[in-house]
């Protein structure tokens, strides 16, 4: 299924290009939270992030500080969020990964978190934890 993203790395629909490269790109959100709200998406089209290959991902986390500080330093913001949703419940709307660099210049503006923290029991984040080092390998 065709996205907006599809549509905009193909250049089918224009954007506000911040960055390229082989595996990379990034462009300004055109429903900005906050001035300097950035995009950033791999050339591979997968929709959750678990689906990309080692390659996409290690070229995203490779140019997402560069970006960040790009973004900073434009936007005259010390304080940002990056955020990365996977699945409609997670509030993805556009079903190919995408990463948000949102500045967060006062309280007002930028993005807004509910945090409903839960607790974690002793014995029971031991059994979770050995669970999911043992998916690991």
């Amino acid at each position: 299924m065709s996205t907006i993203f599809d549509k905009i790395l193909g250049g089918e629909i224009p954007c506000h290009k911040v960055y390229e490269d082989d595996h990379v790109f990034a462009f300004l959100d055109i429903g900005p939270l906050s001035t300097g709200h950035t995009l950033v998406i791999p050339k591979e089209r997968k929709a959750k992030l678990h689906e990309l290959s080692d390659d996409a991902s290690a070229a995203i986390g490779r140019v997402l500080p560069r970006l960040a500080r790009a973004v900073m330093k434009v936007s005259g913001c010390e304080d940002y969020n990056i955020l990365q949703n996977n699945g409609a419940r997670a509030h993805q709307a556009v079903f190919h990964v995408h990463f948000h660099i949102i500045p967060k210049p006062n309280e007002a503006s930028g993005l807004g978190i509910r945090w409903p923290a839960g607790s974690l029991d002793g014995t029971a984040g031991a059994a979770l934890a050995q669970s999911l080092r043992d998916a690991l390998a």
